[in-house]
């Protein structure tokens, strides 16, 4: 089981996601500490609810000061719309999950709705979602998981926004999982 840290920039979606599969016995991990860089994130009060110690914290520096009161051995990027630059042990061992199919829509400027409009914008018949390790540049690491689903020519950046979301739901659980039995090196040294 996986001690992760979460840390996010708005409501909150996947954290409620986490927590739900956790308390369901279906996700192998705990969540020992949630961090958002946005002060007033839903993200941060529905940790405080769920019983998570969460704090705001703005930068690298803060954030890792952070973590290191916290046996973490995994990092999820749930929605955290910052690059963020891991202390030295914990390097290889930041999440994340890209609204698209890398190496489709991904790099600087293709967060969140951006990729769903692009995506419509270019006629696609499929998106989905792609959980990778980070590095120190934008959807570059090792893929864990690639969900897809069809994209409809009558579907608005909305509807794919809400499909892709949906997808993401089992795509992130089941990369942590994956991450938890296979270990980290399995994915940076395939």
């Amino acid at each position: 089981m996986l001690k992760m840290a979460v840390l996010l920039s708005g409501s909150g979606r996947t954290l409620d996601n986490f927590h739900e599969r956790i308390q369901a016995g279906t996700l192998n991990a705990e969540i020992q500490v949630v961090i958002s860089n946005v002060a007033d994130a839903l993200g941060l009060d529905k940790a405080k609810r769920y019983g998570y110690p969460a704090f705001h914290a703005v930068g690298n520096s803060a954030t890792n000061e952070i973590l290191a009161d916290y046996e973490i051995e995994l990092i999820a990027l749930a929605g955290y719309l910052k690059l963020y630059e891991p202390p030295e042990k914990l390097k290889q061992r930041v999440l994340n999950i890209h609204p698209a199919l890398i190496p489709s829509f991904c790099g600087d400027g293709f967060y969140g709705h951006h990729v769903h409009e692009a995506v419509k914008a270019r006629g696609c018949k499929v998106s989905g979602c792609t959980v990778h390790f980070a590095n120190e540049v934008y959807d570059e690491g090792p893929i864990v998981v690639q969900k897809c689903v069809a994209v409809d020519d009558t579907d608005t950046p909305d509807d794919i926004a809400d499909t892709v979301f949906a997808i993401e739901c089992e795509a992130f659980p089941e990369a942590i999982n994956l991450v938890d039995e296979k270990g980290v090196d399995y994915f940076w040294n395939r």
